[in-house]
């Protein structure tokens, strides 16, 4: 039986080309357990290729109709095509994992296939390991993705686990469109109207500065950030401690994230300012916003969005972090208004100009919806184990597409905030240098704040 694509999942993949791949990633860096053998990484890969019945999204295929594009099971998956053994040349260090993953994340998965693979790659330096995981963004979100792969780990270092893609009976992505009846979907969509009506009107007040100050979809500035791209990517991580980023957000009284969009901001400026090509107006990011409904574990994307300005037209870090908080304050109060049931209609209206842009390519070319994406994903709060190793860092890796030229998206893991910085190889040199700059951005947001100074931070530079 084949089962309807949602209108956002069908998006993806009319997003796709070539130079816009359309898959997002896990990347999960693992210490090996005291006195692992040396095959430890042969059998971890023998284990992860031995389920012979497999759960959704792992075993579902996409098809190609007539009547348009829908899921369909696939009950002969072939494990060792979808599971791959790598090994990093010697010596095995960050910027030799960083350019393995950038070449990864570059490469379309087959629309042929089920739409993921996983790459597990050993000869990390300090006896450690990786693995790199993909899937197609039409069958999870970022927090779908980080659910999934967190599935395979254990709380217990000696705990056995399955593979993530083992068959269980949980309810999965790809069937849950086909349980609500078109005709509820449209009445509720329809119900939603007025309210979007009336996010118009705010939208419109707020753009005559007559209403709440929120920043709005095209009120950002051209940017290099805006460039077209090509398929091959860039990729470098950051890992910063949670508990700086709240010292920081209670001392200025701000959360978290508003702390998170502030050091992005501030993290873009420099880096723009190197390249003189700063613009005088802020940067503007889009900001994806969890819309899943508690227990909600089917649902592959359940977002909507938020526009928020990063304040990079401002020198002062404390300033920046206020002008940021103003502006999520304004974002939050306007998504809050428009009913559950209308943010898929909401985003889809909002949305279509930027989707044009992409599939035409004139991304570039035309005036941004946005400058850059940035994600914040929850992940465990706890150190977690995968048959006996545990798990250092868990960083994601998202989409860049032509006029939205990086993509910046972090997870939370055991204390520390991870940064995954995602960018086109050739329309921006030296990205490497953001996550560089943003663990600094830190510390000068600290002593602008008058917080006792932590100690170093380590900086990560996964970049090729």
């Amino acid at each position: 039986m084949t089962q309807k694509l949602t209108s956002v999942d069908n998006a993806f993949f009319q997003l796709e080309s070539h130079d816009t791949p359309m898959h997002v990633a896990g990347l999960q860096i693992f210490t090996l357990p005291t006195h692992a053998p040396a095959d430890y990484v042969q059998n971890l890969v023998a284990h992860l290729r031995s389920p012979t019945q497999l759960s959704a999204p792992w075993n579902v295929r996409l098809r190609q109709s007539a009547l348009g594009r829908g899921w369909r099971t696939d009950r002969d998956v072939d494990l060792d095509y979808h599971v791959r053994h790598l090994a990093l040349p010697r010596p095995g260090g960050e910027r030799e994992l960083g350019a393995l993953v950038s070449r990864l994340h570059s490469q379309r998965l087959s629309r042929h296939r089920p739409l993921w693979e996983c790459h597990v790659i050993e000869g990390l330096e300090r006896n450690r390991f990786a693995i790199y995981t993909k899937i197609h963004h039409a069958l999870a979100d970022g927090v779908t993705t980080i659910r999934l792969l967190t599935q395979a780990l254990s709380e217990a270092p000696e705990a056995a686990t399955p593979a993530p893609w083992a068959a269980t009976d949980a309810p999965t992505p790809a069937s849950e469109p086909a349980r609500r009846a078109p005709l509820r979907k449209l009445c509720t969509q329809l119900a939603t109207l007025p309210a979007l009506a009336q996010a118009a009107g705010r939208m419109a007040r707020s753009t005559v500065g007559a209403g709440e100050a929120f920043a709005l979809p095209f009120s950002a500035p051209s940017s290099v950030l805006n460039a077209p791209v090509t398929g091959q990517r860039r990729y470098a991580t950051q890992q910063l401690s949670i508990g700086r980023l709240k010292a920081a957000g209670k001392a200025a009284d701000a959360t978290v994230n508003d702390v998170v969009l502030a050091l992005c901001g501030s993290a873009l400026r420099r880096f723009l300012k190197d390249a003189n090509a700063l613009p005088s107006r802020s940067l503007v990011a889009a900001v994806p916003m969890s819309m899943r409904e508690p227990g909600d574990t089917a649902s592959a994307n359940a977002v909507s969005i938020m526009f928020a300005g990063l304040g990079t037209d401002i020198a002062d870090p404390v300033e920046r972090l206020r002008q940021v908080k103003r502006s999520t304050a304004g974002g939050k109060s306007h998504l809050r208004a428009i009913p559950k049931g209308g943010h898929p209609l909401y985003n889809s209206l909002l949305l279509a100009p930027f989707a044009l842009q992409v599939i035409t390519g004139i991304g570039a070319q035309a005036r941004p919806c946005f400058n850059v994406t940035v994600s914040n994903v929850p992940g465990p709060n706890r150190p977690m184990y995968l048959q006996g190793a545990a798990l250092e860092a868990f960083y994601p890796v998202s989409i860049a597409a032509h006029g939205q030229a990086v993509n910046i998206t972090c997870t939370s893991y055991n204390g520390s905030l991870n940064f995954g910085i995602a960018g086109c190889r050739d329309a921006l040199p030296h990205l490497q240098r953001v996550a560089v700059y943003l663990g600094e951005a830190l510390g000068e947001l600290e002593a602008a704040l008058g917080l006792t100074q932590a100690p170093p931070q380590r900086v990560i530079r996964n970049a090729a």
